[in-house]
């Protein structure tokens, strides 16, 4: 069996009361309580995956980041979480207690933060608010598409994070550049995102999160998967690091009504097929249907 089996916390809403950049989640693969952090709440993102579930096609609210608001509602939100307040809200009254944990600051969203234009400014400043709430455990957590590793602005903020107990997460949802181009949508070659990914892999350990899912009723087939489990193996033989491999299914809903989730079975299936043949360490985790 994979490593870890963890249920389900499906509300991840961007945004939290008077709030229009920073909010609170309880995650399932943070086990934890996430403070994200959104550097697109355009709405704007350089892939268009069919899973989704944020809807491009109604225009945000807010088109660009307040830096000064985003720091200060990051400021509170710190103090909210950690002094154990958040557990008065409703919607955080019946969070067990062995989840009542801040585990990270993610760097998240409606899009991909490496865009932003200051990224390792706001990673510094927010690393600067990390330490002022001597919150020296909490992780600082990229969830990425990987596409812009290779841009100096997005190796010095990495840098900035592997100072401030930074962890890396990177997306890779496929093995074959056709079935990438059907899940991921995007002008960027398939090959750059596996360079980019081999890049980074071979300056720190990184996490690969992969969303498989059935796409017109359909799982990837064997050889897709079999595909997959060979690109990850080209990172680890190029000198990468890869800790783990979160393998997961559709959770909320998509913006295209013909993806949806994989059964428990079918994720456990592929995990296992990862595990057997690269040898990673992997957590799966189920859709709303399990």
């Amino acid at each position: 069996m994979p490593s870890s089996s963890l249920p389900l916390h499906s509300q991840h809403q961007r945004t939290y009361h008077e709030n229009k950049f920073v909010y609170p989640v309880l995650s399932r693969r943070s086990k934890g309580i996430s403070i994200g952090v959104n550097l697109n709440p355009d709405k704007i993102c350089n892939f268009d995956c069919i899973y989704c579930q944020v809807d491009r096609r109604e225009e945000s609210e807010t088109r660009f980041v307040g830096f000064e608001q985003l720091l200060t509602e990051l400021d509170h939100m710190l103090k909210f979480v950690m002094s154990g307040e958040i557990y008065q809200d409703p919607k955080f009254a019946t969070v067990p207690e062995a989840l009542r944990r801040l585990n990270d600051i993610a760097f998240s969203g409606d899009g991909e933060p490496t865009t932003y234009k200051n990224f390792d400014n706001i990673v510094k400043e927010v690393a600067d608010l990390k330490k002022k709430h001597q919150a020296h455990d909490v992780k600082m957590v990229l969830i990425t598409n990987a596409s812009m590793f290779h841009r100096e602005s997005t190796q010095n903020a990495l840098k900035l994070l592997d100072e401030n107990q930074g962890e890396i997460w990177a997306k890779l949802d496929a093995g074959t550049e056709s079935y990438f181009k059907i899940i991921d949508r995007t002008k960027i070659r398939f090959q750059q995102i596996l360079d980019n990914i081999a890049l980074v892999a071979k300056q720190r350990p990184i996490v690969i999160q992969s969303l498989f899912m059935l796409v017109n009723q359909q799982p990837p087939d064997a050889a897709e998967i079999a595909a997959f489990c060979d690109r990850l193996n080209e990172v680890i033989e190029s000198g990468g690091e890869i800790k783990l491999v979160q393998v997961y299914t559709i959770a909320r809903r998509t913006t295209e009504d013909y993806v949806t989730s994989l059964s428990s079975a079918q994720v456990d299936e592929i995990a296992e097929k990862v595990k057997e043949k690269t040898g990673l360490t992997t957590e799966v985790y189920y859709g709303n249907a399990d």
